[in-house]
C-alpha cells in the first residue's frame, strides 16, 4: 500500500488535521494524538518500536502552528513550541480513525474471525512434523487454532516430551502448580479429578486463576482399548444459542461471580482461590471466555440468598446445551496424536475407562498463554505472507 496524499489542512481552530488522500477518501487526526505519536529520535525510540516522549510533558489542548505536505508522501507539522514531526502517508492511513480503517486494524492484529461449529466439526489435522519444521504450516496451525478453537496434530512420537518442542516451536510453555508439562493417568490418591478414570464432565482448565491458560496441549502417549474418548464443545457457540433462546440465564451466568477453589500439592504446595463469571464477555456483550470447571467450583458461593436457585437454573440451562447431541463432537485420540485447543472457548471431557494393575491411558498435557501464541502467529504471518 502506497497511499499519496492530495491535500493536507488543520481543522477545528488546529485541533485537528484533515488529509485528503488521492483515493478521494479522507482522515481526521487529533491533533493530541500526532503529537503524542511523534516519530523523530527524540520522541521515539525506533530500535525497540517505544514511545520516549514523556505523558507529563504532553499538552492535551495542543494545536498545531503550521501543517504542510512533502511530495505528497509526508505530512509536516511545526507545533508551537516549534518542535516538529513527520508523519508518512503510509503509516498515517493504517491509523485512519474512520470505523473501516479501524475494522481493517482490528483484523491484522487480532484476527478476530470465528468459524463456530457444534457435532458437524470436521476436526482440523496436520501433521507434527510440518508444523515443527515448516514455517507455512505452523502458520496455518496456529490461524486455524485461533479461528477453529481446535487442531489435532498427527505423528508425534509416543513419548513424553514432544510437547516441551512444540512449546519451544511457539516460545514458551505456561507454568502452573501441576508442572511445566503433566501426566494425565490414573493415581493412587489423585489430586485432580482428571487423574482417575472416570467421566470428566465439559470444562474449561484452571478458572481458579484469576489469568486461565488461554491453549491446551494434550498428547496421547498411550490409549485404553475400551473408554476414554475424548469430547469437546465450541462454547462460544453454546453461548450464543442461550444468549438467543434465553436471555436472563445468559445475563446471570455473565454478571454473577463464581469461586472456585483448588487446593494440594504437585509442582509445589498450592491453595489458590479466585472469582470469576461462567461467561466473560467483552463491552458488546459477546463471550470472550469461559470459565467453567464444575470439579473445583467452590461450596463457597459468595451472592444472596435468593439469587442462588436463578442461578443453578441459569447453569443448567447452559449445561445440557453442552451436552445436546447437537453441539458436542466425540473423538478418539491415538498415541502419538497432540490436540491442542483454545482453553478460553472449547470446553473438553473424557469419557470413563476401566481401571487396572497398570496405567492404560496416559496423556502428557501442557498449557500456552494467548499472548504467547498470538505473538508467534503475528511473526509466522509476517514472513509466510510477507506483511511489513
Amino acid at each position: 500500500m502506497n497511499p499519496g496524499i492530495q491535500k493536507v489542512e488543520a481543522l477545528d481552530a488546529g485541533h485537528f488535521v484533515r488529509v485528503e488522500w488521492e483515493d478521494g477518501s479522507e482522515s481526521r487526526y487529533p491533533c493530541v494524538w500526532l503529537r503524542d505519536n511523534c516519530q523523530c529520535p527524540h520522541c521515539f525510540l525506533r530500535s525497540a518500536r517505544a514511545r520516549r516522549l514523556v505523558f507529563e510533558d504532553l499538552d492535551v489542548n495542543i494545536v498545531v502552528k503550521e501543517v504542510a505536505l512533502a511530495d505528497r508522501k509526508k505530512v509536516s507539522i511545526t507545533w508551537p513550541d516549534e518542535h516538529a514531526s513527520e508523519y508518512e502517508a503510509e503509516w498515517l492511513k493504517k491509523r485512519c480513525f474512520s470505523e473501516e480503517a479501524r475494522a481493517v486494524m482490528r483484523e491484522d492484529l487480532f484476527l478476530p474471525e470465528r468459524q463456530y461449529w457444534g457435532s458437524d466439526l470436521q476436526l482440523p489435522k496436520m501433521p507434527f512434523e510440518e508444523v515443527m519444521y515448516n514455517d507455512e504450516s505452523a502458520y496455518k496451525w496456529l490461524r486455524t487454532l485461533k479461528k477453529v478453537g481446535i487442531v489435532l496434530l498427527t505423528g508425534a512420537a509416543a513419548r513424553q516430551g514432544e510437547l516441551v518442542k512444540l512449546g519451544h516451536r511457539i516460545g514458551f510453555l505456561r507454568l502452573t502448580f501441576y508442572g511445566p508439562t503433566w501426566q494425565v493417568q490414573d493415581k493412587a490418591d489423585a489430586n485432580n479429578v482428571a487423574y482417575t478414570t472416570g467421566k470428566l464432565c465439559f470444562h474449561t482448565d484452571y478458572p481458579v486463576l484469576q489469568h486461565p491458560p488461554g491453549v491446551q496441549l494434550l498428547h496421547c502417549i498411550k490409549q485404553t482399548a475400551a473408554g476414554g474418548e475424548s469430547e469437546v464443545v465450541d462454547g462460544f457457540n453454546v453461548s450464543n444459542k442461550l444468549k438467543e433462546q434465553n436471555p436472563q440465564a445468559y445475563q446471570i451466568l455473565s454478571s454473577t461471580a463464581v469461586d472456585y477453589t483448588d487446593v494440594g500439592v504437585d509442582y509445589c504446595d498450592f491453595a489458590v482461590q479466585n472469582k470469576q463469571r461462567i461467561i466473560d464477555v467483552d463491552s458488546r456483550g459477546q463471550a470472550v471466555r469461559i470459565n467453567y470447571n464444575n470439579a473445583t467450583r467452590d461450596t463457597v458461593f459468595d451472592i444472596p440468598a435468593e439469587k442462588v436457585r436463578p442461578f443453578y437454573a441459569a447453569l443448567k440451562e447452559f449445561n445440557d446445551l453442552l451436552n445436546s447431541t447437537e453441539h458436542k463432537f466425540t473423538y478418539k485420540l491415538e498415541p502419538g496424536d497432540i490436540v491442542t485447543f483454545d482453553n478460553w472457548r472449547v470446553l473438553h471431557g473424557r469419557q470413563s475407562y476401566p481401571s487396572g494393575s497398570e496405567v492404560t491411558r496416559h496423556l502428557e498435557g501442557a498449557y500456552a498463554d494467548w499472548d504467547v501464541v498470538m505473538s508467534r502467529l503475528r511473526l509466522l504471518r509476517k514472513r509466510v505472507l510477507n506483511r511489513d
